[in-house]
């Protein structure tokens, strides 16, 4: 299972790693504190944060269809004329 460290600011994808199943995001983030060299994980976890490649695919799914939702999203019902009636 591919496990991935991101930067808690940015979003972006730091580091990914290929770990076998059974060691679970506890042995990533462990793996990636060593890597880091941080061995005090409270301030490893202020800066990065350890999920699985498809906990990650679910989240981005969902926080883009969130993003959607703000001002740049086109409300094409708040475009209708003045009238109320939409053009034939």
């Amino acid at each position: 299972m591919q496990y991935l460290m991101i930067c808690r600011t940015t979003d972006e994808i730091i580091s990914k790693v290929d770990l076998g199943d059974d060691v679970g995001v506890t042995g990533a983030t462990t793996y990636f504190q060593g890597m880091k060299r941080m061995p005090d994980l409270e301030n490893f976890n202020k800066l990065w944060r350890v999920m699985s490649q498809t906990h990650y695919d679910f989240d981005f799914k969902n926080n883009l269809q969130n993003r959607q939702m703000g001002k740049r999203k086109y409300e094409w019902w708040k475009d209708i004329g003045e009238g109320g009636e939409l053009d034939e």
